[in-house]
This record gives C-alpha cells, structure tokens and sequence, in this order.
C-alpha cells in the first residue's frame, strides 16, 4: 500500500488561489459583502473561495479579477491556479472513510514539511499503531461497519508514509500527556504494543517526541486543547507557505492561519515544550511496566 507519487491534490492550489483573490479584494477596499453584491454571489462563497474550502473556475476568477480592479496580467496566473484546484489527491477516493472536510487537513498535511502537535487524549493519528487504529475506532464507533473500518484505518496508514518518505520526511513533534499512555485502549497486547511504536518512533531523525509528565503542574495546553501546527517549506525561488494551526473538537474542526493566530499557537507549543521531557526515558519506563 503506497502513495501515488506526485500527487498532492487541489489543497494547496485553493489556498493559494484564495489568498491572493483575498488580497486582491483588500487592495480594493472591497468588503465581502460589497464583493458578493457584484458578482452576485453569497458572501458565504466569498468566504468559502478566500480560506482554500472550495476548487473555482478559471472564467469566476476572471470575473473576480475585473470586480477588484486586477492589473493587466493579473488574471492569467490565477486563471491558470484556479484550474489545478480541480486537481484530486488519492484520499479523493476515501470520501466515504473521511469526516466531513477532514480532506482539507489531509492535503495540508501532505504538503507540509513540518508539524508539531499537541495530544492530551490519544496517541497522534501518524503514530498510531493499525491495532490501535482498530480498538479506538470500533469503542468510538461500535456501528460502523468492518469494511468501513478497514477503509478509515487504510487511510491514517497511507498518511503515515509522511513519515518515511523519500526524500525529505516529514518532520514531526508530537508532546503528548504522559496519562494517555496508561489510557487502555484496547487490551494490554494493543498497548504494549503501541508503547513499543513510539518508542521505535523516538529513534527516527525527523521525529521528536516528547512527554508531559502527569505531576508537571500548568501548562498552556491545559487551556488551549489539542492542535496542530503545519509549516511549509517552498523552494529556494519562491516564497514559504505561510503556515496554518489545525484544531480539533467534539463540535468539529477549525482553521487558523492569521499571524496573530499562529504566534499564539506557536507561544503555546513552546510553554508545553517546557514542561515536556525527552519521551524515551518514559517509554522505557513505561514499556517494563507493561
């Protein structure tokens, strides 16, 4: 099971297309609303164009581009963005084992070159073994179906190849809490076995994982819950992508990628890091445990 290569899907193309649509209208002085009006749209798919969520035609981004004053050769690049967003990654073929706009986080996360997470409740999706996989699915959803499971597990081991891919890994710091690892998920051969992942995880040059000790007293991820920071490396001749913060709830998921945001975001990864410790030595006290 491999992932197809050089595909990496309309994601990124929607956000970058989205963004300089955004400036666009800015530079305009042109309010959503405004913005709506005349091209008689919703301002909801204003929004929807400008934060990466939808793929657009190369003939909307014309009409936006005459609406907001665009520069003679403007249009045409981003004409010619606008038709890679119609682009399909190969998780377009897991619609059915994918939660609603979790293929927006899938393509960021296949674009990134850097993550960091923050986990307090379950070992993270890319360092989870397939018989934890199985176990947290089948408590979380008792109903769901052996072939549906199959393909939701399928899924989260094809992200996993991130990890290992050739070149340029993806670089990974996960903290997590130091009690999920006595959280039973699963029987005791599903955690042992998952301690001796993340513990085999730890020894990888791309992957730092850290722990955040039980008794460690304050932290800022007690407030700000689980989140993840996804960073992104261009080439040398063009410009970084800017990075987005991916947060994850009961009630659903969000998006931020406002620089106040990200500071933010980043401020509080860096209290957690404080409080963590090099997750090795725990992992050995933990895996004798066992």
């Amino acid at each position: 099971m491999a992932l197809p290569q050089g595909i990496t899907g309309s994601t990124m193309p929607r956000r970058q297309l989205g963004r300089r649509l955004r400036d666009l209208r800015n530079r305009a002085r042109m309010t959503t609303r405004v913005a709506a009006r005349r091209l008689e749209w919703s301002e909801a798919k204003i929004w929807r164009i400008e934060t990466g969520q939808t793929s657009l035609r190369s003939l909307d981004v014309e009409a936006m581009c005459k609406v907001y004053g665009a520069a003679d050769g403007e249009a045409e690049p981003l004409a010619a963005l606008a038709r890679e967003t119609k682009a399909r990654g190969w998780w377009s073929t897991y619609g059915d084992a994918i939660g609603e706009g979790f293929d927006v986080y899938i393509g960021l996360e296949e674009a990134a070159t850097g993550l960091s997470t923050f986990e307090n409740e379950f070992v993270p999706g890319l360092l989870q073994t397939e018989d934890y996989m199985r176990a947290m699915l089948a408590a979380a959803r008792p109903a769901l179906a052996r072939v549906e499971l199959d393909r939701r597990v399928e899924v989260r081991l094809m992200r996993q190849q991130l990890l290992t891919r050739t070149p340029d890994p993806l670089r990974l710091t996960a903290i997590i809490g130091e009690s999920l690892l006595w959280r039973r998920i699963g029987d005791s051969a599903v955690t042992a076995g998952q301690l001796a992942h993340l513990r085999r995880m730890c020894d990888r040059p791309n992957i730092d994982i850290r722990l955040v000790p039980t008794n460690s007293g304050y932290h800022e991820g007690m407030d700000s819950g689980r989140f993840v920071l996804l960073e992104f490396a261009a080439p040398a001749a063009a410009a970084d992508e800017p990075p987005v913060v991916y947060v994850e709830n009961f009630a659903g998921s969000a998006y931020f990628d406002k620089d106040d945001d990200i500071e933010r975001y980043r401020a509080a990864f860096a209290n957690i890091r404080v409080a963590s410790v090099d997750g090795r030595m725990v992992l050995d006290e933990a895996i004798a445990a066992a």
